[in-house]
């Protein structure tokens, strides 16, 4: 991790509703930015946040998720997710969370991540795999 990966750091995401990211089982007049798209979208800007504060083979992975998804966003619509770092501990970061639509907030939340080394990771994967290929 570099020096510069200190709280206080904010990101900005802008993006669309599109199709993929909205709920369909309560009919197309009401396809809305749906939970999972929204948590994806912000986890991506967590990560995006910090990518240039890592060292070459490291990358964060989460851990938590606070989020109260407050209002529905329809299909269409313009979103802007806001994320700061609030914490550096050690390799765990802790996030703030928050974003609004064209017309009002919708998510507010904290989120936390762990930063990793990459190739170490994958050992471990392959690790754990190989023992429970071993014992099936």
């Amino acid at each position: 991790m570099k020096p510069t990966l200190q709280p206080g750091l904010e990101g900005k995401m802008p993006l669309t509703v599109d199709t993929g990211r909205t709920i369909d089982f309560i009919g197309e007049s009401a396809r809305v930015y749906s939970t999972p798209a929204l948590l994806y979208d912000l986890e991506v800007a967590c990560r995006n946040l910090v990518l240039p504060h890592l060292d070459a083979g490291e990358d964060s992975v989460g851990t938590r998720v606070e989020m109260d998804h407050i209002a529905a966003t329809p299909l269409g619509m313009s979103v802007e997710l806001t994320v700061r770092l609030a914490e550096v501990n050690g390799r765990a970061l802790v996030f703030e969370l928050e974003g609004r639509d064209a017309a009002e907030p919708i998510v507010r939340g904290r989120h936390s991540r762990f930063v990793v080394d990459v190739a170490k990771s994958a050992q471990r994967l392959a690790g754990k795999a190989a023992k429970v290929g071993a014992t099936a």
